[in-house]
Formats: structure tokens, C-alpha cells, sequence
């Protein structure tokens, strides 16, 4: 995209936008002292000689009095200006593409002007999906690229998967999986190779399993779960083994968990949760506990909360949320606190955030959204905040976005994405920014955008 002019004119750089320092040297002034007189008399001649002094001496003295200023005003005067985003009256910040860049302008002979122009936070669109559809997952593999597979487009469910690469800005078809999946868990592995488990199709639940290898761009099957599921977790434990957890199998919500064990290709059956749930989140802690918060159990939505040591492959309960909800998102922050935010509660949609703290395993509430949503996504910048983007807000489908500040506790709105969707994806790809795929609004979108954060706000 190319990137649009700035407006650097006078009426632009008002006080608050921009402040410009200009230091140009006063000239030195020459007095002659009237006091000062030479007096020559009339009758005598003087001597050439003394004549041809004195007017040496009055041309010395004209001479620097004049060339002094003439030095001080040709000599160049270096005038830093920096432009600030001017300030927008609404309540989302109105931002633009600007690409980092540096301009030098002449403005005269004798004054240069330089602008540090800096790349704005906001989205711009990205090469579209071959694919409309939602549904499906997003994955960052290791070379950079990301990996999309399945989801479904109303009619039908997809076997499709296709890749993004971030250089290029373009989707390319790769190899089809095996099954037809939807509502269904994506995990990269330690090797690099991505796993997907479970979800449904058009027929059936699944509880078939296979490997992405992105070497070869190929698919194959390999062990599958001791239960098919769908709206279940998946968690990537620190000894590489893969945590699934809850989900629904047609008849009934579950309570198993298993184990995908990658240097066997197996599945294993551990301790079952406390609580049967789908439409839960489960997150890895700092301490390598596996924490599942909320869902809901087909009747009921859960405040409930349960920690998973992997050493022992056992749940305990631990601290309930102060709300119960379902369709929320979870966002594991630098500090080792989590973040839960909105969700629906069955009834109404919620705004409500708090934080999990792992030493006191006690909840908090923190700051509110400034729209309740759910089915939205969110991700953990590399600033440390975290961006949560459109999902089902009061009925209506969002594309506003927001930050959460840890520091502050605090929501802030930020630009609105081009296009409103939930049930899409959201990845932090290797340079920082943020892609967000596909969803749905009307119909399945195959519309991919960008968001990205000036270096100040990196």
C-alpha cells in the first residue's frame, strides 16, 4: 500500500502538534563613537604616507562591520521540527498508514527543516484468504508464516488449509487434511510440526488427529483421542506433550482430559476436571499449571476454576471468578497474572475484565471494556498490552478494538479494524504485528487485516 501524504503546513503545526526550535545568531552591532573625532588641520598637508594609513584602517573597520552579519546570515540554521498525531475529537483515535520515514526540506538557502515522521498504530487490510470462513484456526509456524485449517462457510465444512506469508502478503493453498474439520484445536509443536484435533463436520464429531509438517507442506494422520469432541482446549505443556481438555460430543459436554504424547504419536487418558465444560479457556502458567476458567456445561454457565499439574495429572479447584461466563478470552500477561475478559454469562453480554493471581490463586476485578462482546479474540502485544477485536456486541457485529494496559488497568479504544467479524482468528506474527483472519459478518469473510504499532508504543 502506498503510503498516504501528511499535511506538514503551517496550520497543521499549531502548539500542541508540533513544536519547532529555531535558533538563528544576532547579528553584532558596530557603533562609531561620535565622541571620537580626527581632526586635521587645513594649513598643513598631511603626509601621503599617514593619508594612505588612515584609509587602510576606515576600510578595515567598513569592512568587518559589514562582513560579520553577512557571515552570521548565510551560514545554514538547522531547525528541528517534530510532528506529533494530531489530536481527534472522537472517542477512537483516527490514525493513519504512515511507514517510518525521515524527510529533509530546504526551505531556503539558509534554513533546512528536518521531520521525523513515525508509523502509526492502526489496521490497513492484507492480501484475502483463497477461503472465505470461520470457524477454523490460525497457527505462526516457525519459519514466520501462518498456518490456516478447516472452518466452514455456512453450507459445508473444509478440508482446505492455506498459508500466509508475512513478506509477501499473500495466501497460498497447501496440502488438504485428511478430514474435513471445524470447531477444532491447532498446537504447534516443539519440532515445529502443527497439530489438530477433534471438532465436527457436516456428518459427524470427530476424534481423529493429524500433523502439519512444514517442511514438506504435507498432512498425516496420526493417533487418535480416546473421545471425539468439539469447543474443547488444547495446551502445549513444557514437556512438549499436548493437554486437551472438556469439549462437547454431541450428546453431552465432557469432563476427560487426555494427553497427545508427539514422540509416540498417542493419546493417553489423565485425570478428568472437576467440572464438565465447553466454550472454556485453558491457559499455561508461569509455574507450568494448566489453568481452565469458566464455559459452560449446556445449562449452566461456570465461574468455576481448576489448575492441572502435569507432574501428578491431577485437577484441583482453585479461586472462582467473580462472574461466571462463556465465550471469553484469556491472556497470559508479563507480570504471570491473567487477564479474562467479557464472555457471555447466558442472559447478557458482559464487559467485565479481572485478573487471576497464580501466588494467591485469588480473582480481582480490573477495568471494563468499553463494549461488552464475546466470541471476540485477543492477543498479548509485544508491549505488553493486550488487543481484544470484534466479536458479538449487544447483537451487533463489532469491529472495534481495544487495549488493555496492565500497568494502568485500564481499557483504551483503538482505531476500529476495516471490517466487522467474530468467530475469526487473531496471530502475533514474528514482527509484532497482529493478523486477523477470515470470520464472520452476514456471510464467511475472506478478508485478512493488519494491525501494527508505532515504534514509540513497541
Amino acid at each position: 500500500m502506498a503510503d498516504r501524504p501528511v499535511d506538514t503546513s503551517a496550520d497543521q503545526l499549531d502548539s500542541k502538534s508540533a513544536i519547532i526550535r529555531t535558533s538563528t545568531p544576532k547579528p553584532e552591532k558596530f557603533d562609531i563613537d561620535d565622541s571620537t573625532v580626527v581632526t586635521v588641520k587645513s594649513r598643513k598637508k598631511l603626509n601621503p604616507l599617514v593619508i594612505a594609513v588612515i584609509a587602510l584602517l576606515v576600510i578595515a573597520v567598513i569592512a568587518t562591520a559589514v562582513a560579520v552579519p553577512i557571515v552570521l546570515l548565510t551560514r545554514p540554521t538547522t531547525t528541528s521540527t517534530t510532528v506529533s498525531e494530531s489530536t481527534n475529537s472522537s472517542t477512537i483515535p483516527s490514525t493513519t498508514d504512515v511507514t517510518s520515514t525521515i524527510a529533509e526540506t530546504t526551505i531556503n538557502d539558509a534554513t533546512t527543516v528536518t521531520t521525523t515522521l513515525a508509523e502509526l498504530t492502526g489496521w490497513r487490510n492484507t492480501g484475502n484468504m483463497n477461503t472465505a470462513r470461520y470457524h477454523h484456526t490460525a497457527s505462526v509456524l516457525r519459519n514466520g508464516k501462518v498456518l490456516v485449517t478447516g472452518g466452514d462457510n455456512v453450507s459445508s465444512s473444509f478440508s482446505s488449509t492455506e498459508l500466509y506469508d508475512p513478506s509477501t502478503e499473500n495466501w497460498t493453498m497447501t496440502d488438504t487434511m485428511n478430514d474435513a474439520r471445524r470447531d477444532h484445536t491447532a498446537s504447534v509443536l516443539e519440532d515445529g510440526q502443527v497439530l489438530v484435533a477433534g471438532g465436527k463436520n457436516d456428518s459427524f464429531e470427530l476424534d481423529s488427529a493429524e500433523l502439519y509438517n512444514s517442511s514438506t507442506g504435507t498432512w498425516k494422520a496420526t493417533g487418535t483421542m480416546n473421545d471425539a469432541r468439539y469447543w474443547h482446549a488444547a495446551s502445549v505443556l513444557r514437556n512438549g506433550q499436548v493437554l486437551v481438555t472438556g469439549g462437547y460430543n454431541g450428546n453431552s459436554s465432557l469432563d476427560s482430559a487426555e494427553l497427545y504424547d508427539p514422540s509416540t504419536e498417542t493419546w493417553t487418558i489423565t485425570g478428568s476436571m472437576n467440572y464438565a465444560r465447553y466454550y472454556h479457556t485453558a491457559s499455561v502458567l508461569k509455574n507450568g499449571l494448566v489453568l481452565v476458567t469458566g464455559g459452560t456445561n449446556g445449562t449452566f454457565t461456570l465461574n468455576s476454576v481448576e489448575l492441572y499439574d502435569p507432574a501428578t495429572g491431577n485437577w484441583t479447584d482453585t479461586g472462582n471468578m467473580n462472574i461466571a461466563r462463556h465465550w471469553h478470552t484469556t491472556s497470559v500477561l508479563n507480570n504471570g497474572k491473567v487477564l479474562v475478559a467479557g464472555g457471555y454469562n447466558g442472559s447478557s453480554y458482559l464487559n467485565s475484565a479481572e485478573l487471576y493471581n497464580a501466588s494467591t490463586e485469588t480473582w480481582t476485578l480490573t477495568g471494563t471494556m468499553n463494549s461488552a462482546r464475546y466470541n471476540r479474540k485477543a492477543s498479548l502485544l509485544n508491549n505488553g498490552k493486550v488487543l481484544v477485536t470484534g466479536g458479538v456486541s449487544m447483537e451487533n457485529i463489532a469491529n472495534s478494538a481495544e487495549l488493555y494496559d496492565p500497568s494502568s488497568g485500564s481499557w483504551t479504544p483503538t482505531e476500529n479494524m476495516k471490517g466487522a467479524r467474530f468467530w475469526h482468528t487473531e496471530s502475533i506474527l514474528t514482527n509484532g504485528k497482529v493478523l486477523v483472519t477470515g470470520g464472520y459478518f452476514l456471510n464467511a469473510l475472506n478478508s485478512s487485516e493488519l494491525y501494527y504499532l508505532s515504534p514509540t508504543n513497541e
